[in-house]
């Protein structure tokens, strides 16, 4: 057997070791082999899967992985359920298990492909290629949301009289957050009050009774920025800047000067009656989000937090902020009211939502008929 001309003692850090460079030639031939299988799937292309994953950080989780919410479905199969339908009646002591078995359902929803290969007979190293597209994809729309927010959000702020001073830049963040009279009244807690020294010099010390954590929500939430203790709910997610974000994420960058969607509807109109073909698509028409999605609201709220801080780089955890938590209490807040006016009043925020992001477009869908209540039906029901 042929031996190395180096020594132990002498690496060559030019050279790639032969046993090393034959793992990784194994390694490539199986993801490779993963990737074949896939192809052969009914309905499903690896290339597409990445395309796939996009509505997952955007309507179903913030950050958890797509086998995690599969592992919890075959976790309650394997406590006894025999289907989704009995999946749905076992609810855990544990509230992360029933929170990330709320996602699974989404995952159901909105991302079609991922329910096909639920549904596959194929091989466990290949469905977990198959799901690592998915959050590759996942993640590149998080991350190209993010890079489009970061520009858009210096350039709404610039925007305003008087100008922020120190300017906010579009590609450095470093002046932002905290650091930034303009950003930092977006970002402080409604519980605290920005525009007193004490408290914003408190801030920045890192007083132990200004901590900036998830428990609160930032003031851009509001109407105007505007919190009342004794009716908190009051003008909650119904944030300008929010709004603006949200629509620069899932219609257009131009909606965001828009106040009336249902001119911008009437201008779709004009134009197909004209013969002009529009070839791009918004993201909310790929995605088929054909109403406001609690979630869509909670993923922009992270993304517009995000935008406005000083990070560099996407992270769970903001010095003391914890995204995840943020987002958390956003869709507990709208998807989950503890009582019949709770819910109430999160579908008039809803329907608030609908008719500031579609106005008269997909009325049927956000806000459709009780037909069995109107007179039609009630007349055919006294014959």
């Amino acid at each position: 057997m042929a031996t190395s001309s180096l020594s132990p003692s002498e690496p060559d850090n030019n050279e790639i070791h032969p046993l090393v460079a034959l793992k990784r030639r194994i390694a490539a031939l199986e993801e490779e082999n993963a990737d074949l299988r896939v192809r052969g799937l009914p309905g499903q292309k690896s290339d597409s899967n990445a395309y796939y994953g996009q509505p997952i950080r955007r309507l179903v989780c913030l950050t958890e992985r797509v086998e995690d919410l599969v592992a919890e479905f075959n976790r309650r199969i394997g406590l006894g359920a025999v289907n989704e339908s009995d999946a749905d009646k076992m609810d855990s002591d544990d509230p992360d298990e029933n929170r990330r078995y709320r996602s699974f359902k989404k995952l159901m929803v909105w991302c079609p492909s991922a329910r096909k290969l639920l549904r596959s007979s194929a091989e466990h190293e290949v469905l977990a290629f198959a799901y690592n597209k998915l959050n590759e994809g996942s993640d590149g729309a998080r991350g190209d949301d993010s890079a489009s927010l970061k520009c858009a959000v210096a350039d709404w702020l610039m925007e305003r009289a008087p100008t922020p001073n120190p300017a906010i830049h579009r590609q450095d963040k470093s002046g932002r957050g905290f650091y930034n009279d303009v950003t930092g009244g977006f970002l402080c807690p409604v519980d605290y009050d920005w525009s007193n020294p004490i408290v914003r010099a408190s801030i920045w010390d890192y007083h132990p009774d200004f901590r900036i954590t998830a428990c609160s929500w930032p003031t851009f939430l509001y109407e105007d920025g505007c919190y009342d203790p004794q009716n908190p709910s009051n003008g909650l997610f119904k944030g300008k800047l929010l709004l603006k974000a949200f629509k620069r994420v899932f219609t257009s960058p131009t909606s965001t000067y828009e106040e009336q969607p249902a001119d911008s509807a009437a201008r779709s109109v004009r134009n197909k009656n004209s013969g002009e073909r529009r070839t791009r698509r918004d993201v909310s028409t790929l995605l088929n989000m054909r109403s406001i999605q609690p979630r869509a609201i909670a993923y922009v709220s992270v993304q517009l937090r995000f935008a406005l801080s000083s990070a560099g780089s996407w992270r769970i955890v903001d010095d003391e902020f914890n995204h995840q938590e943020f987002y958390d209490n956003i869709v507990d807040y709208l998807e989950l009211p503890p009582s019949p006016e709770a819910a109430k009043d999160v579908d008039d925020l809803l329907l608030w939502w609908n008719q500031k992001v579609f106005g008269r477009k997909f009325v049927s869908d956000y806000c459709p008929q009780h037909a069995n209540k109107m007179s039609v039906a009630m007349t055919l029901a006294r014959r």
